[in-house]
C-alpha cells in the first residue's frame, strides 16, 4: 500500500486501484498506462513537478493527452517563471520515482494546480505511487486533499 492510497482510506474518499504492467513502457509512463487500461488519454493524468523563479516547487497535474504549459502554470501561482525540477529534486521532494509520482502522499505538501478540464470529468486516473498504479477519484476529491486549484495549465501535444 502507497502512502497515497493510505491518504484516500483514511479520508474515507470513493477511489478505484487498477494496476497495469508498467515494465514495458518506454519512457511515457501516462500513455502506457492509458493504453493498457483501455482508457482516454484525456483521462489520465500526469503528476508533473516545476520549479519557480523564486526556488519553490510546484505541483501541475495534466491529461496525458498534452502537455504541461509552464507559462500557465507560472500565472496559476503568481510567480515570474517555471521551469521543469531535475528529477532527482523530484524524487527527494516528493518521495516516488518518477513515473509513479503521484499527487497524494508526497513527502512534502507542494502547492498544486489540476488543469481544468479534470473538472469536465466525473473520475480522472492519476498515479498511485508506484509505476504501474493509478488511482481512479472525483477530481473535486483530488483537489481537497492536495489542496490544490484548477487553471488551465495544459496545452495538447
Amino acid at each position: 500500500m502507497t502512502p497515497a492510497i493510505k491518504i484516500l482510506e483514511a479520508a474515507g474518499i470513493a477511489h478505484d486501484v487498477t494496476r497495469y504492467d508498467a515494465s514495458q513502457a518506454e519512457g511515457d509512463y501516462g500513455i502506457d498506462a492509458s493504453n493498457q487500461l483501455g482508457l482516454s488519454p484525456d483521462e489520465v493524468f500526469k503528476t508533473l513537478v516545476a520549479e519557480t523563479d523564486a526556488h519553490a516547487f510546484v505541483v501541475g497535474i495534466v491529461p496525458v493527452s498534452g502537455r504541461l504549459d509552464l507559462k500557465k502554470l507560472a500565472a496559476a501561482v503568481r510567480a515570474k517563471k517555471t521551469f521543469m525540477a531535475d528529477p532527482a529534486a523530484v524524487e527527494k521532494m516528493t518521495g516516488y520515482v518518477l513515473g509513479g509520482v503521484s499527487p497524494l502522499g508526497q513527502k512534502k505538501r507542494l502547492p498544486t494546480v489540476i488543469d481544468a478540464s479534470a473538472q469536465a470529468r466525473p473520475r480522472i486516473h492519476v498515479s498511485g505511487g508506484r509505476r504501474g498504479l493509478e488511482i481512479s477519484l472525483a477530481p473535486d476529491d483530488l483537489a481537497a486533499l492536495t489542496g490544490a486549484q484548477f487553471a488551465d495549465i495544459a496545452h495538447a501535444q
